[in-house]
């Protein structure tokens, strides 16, 4: 997918390759992950190239680059392979997480690129630091609902209020009867952005993706932006800082967002 992201392909490639990315959802997530860390290199350029980077910052970029796909294990293969009455072969109770390891490594790659990019300067309160805090967190979305999908984890919630609480001292409430706006709650789950953890708590509107995310101790004005394919709605209670972001009309978005300020508590 590089090289369709860098218009690296000849235009006919280009428009097969970008009708297949509209109708499979996991390419499109791939693509709109790399798109993320082109964006944000873009938008950091001048402070790239104005220092040089912190040993923290190399240390973090060498860790993401010895991330690296598994092998794919054969199962069917393995099992043809096997002796009658030779017993299970330990590749293929393992082969289930190999794969799944080795599904997961582009989106892993691109979102920790995100994050650690981020993560090296502090953002200013400008409309162009919305939009690449907006990117950010649409990496993110992208990486975290890609592996729900591979793992298919799904938390009540009780368990996500607990988790806010106990890894925010958020003592919040969900939104009740969220079916009413079309909402399912998927779980949360603590992610690492800039030099901290901010809460991501994740539902499906309509079986599509959405994403909410508190970023605790930080202000920011009221605001919806288009990034990366996907509508991020901005709004500020008290310290905390929330955004919601899906692949929806900016209608829809902008409902979902005025459910969720108004029932969350």
């Amino acid at each position: 997918m590089t090289p369709y992201v860098d218009g690296e392909l000849p235009a006919a490639d280009r428009d097969l390759v970008a009708e297949h990315v509209r109708v499979c959802a996991p390419c499109h997530s791939r693509v709109a992950a790399e798109q993320a860390v082109r964006t944000l290199i873009h938008a950091r350029k001048t402070a790239f190239t104005a220092t040089c980077a912190p040993e923290s910052l190399r240390a973090k970029c060498r860790g993401v680059a010895r991330l690296k796909p598994s092998r794919d294990v054969d199962v069917n293969d393995v099992a043809r392979r096997r002796p009658a009455g030779a017993g299970a072969d330990p590749r293929v109770s393992g082969a289930t997480a190999v794969t799944w390891r080795a599904r997961l490594a582009p989106f892993a790659l691109a979102a920790s690129l995100v994050l650690v990019v981020g993560g090296a300067f502090v953002y200013q309160i400008t409309d162009k630091s919305a939009r690449v805090m907006a990117a950010e967190l649409t990496a993110d979305h992208v990486k975290c609902f890609a592996m729900n999908r591979v793992l298919d984890t799904h938390e009540g919630a009780t368990a996500v209020e607990s988790s806010m609480i106990s890894g925010f001292g958020w003592q919040m409430h969900l939104p009740d009867e969220p079916a009413r706006a079309g909402l399912e709650l998927v779980g949360a789950r603590p992610c690492l952005y800039g030099e901290g953890k901010i809460a991501h708590i994740m539902y499906r509107h309509q079986g599509r993706p959405v994403s909410l995310y508190m970023l605790p101790n930080a202000s920011r004005s009221r605001e919806l932006v288009e990034v990366l394919g996907h509508q991020a709605a901005i709004w500020c209670v008290g310290n905390r800082t929330f955004v919601l972001i899906s692949r929806e009309p900016k209608r829809e978005v902008e409902q979902m967002a005025s459910f969720v300020q108004a029932s969350l508590r």
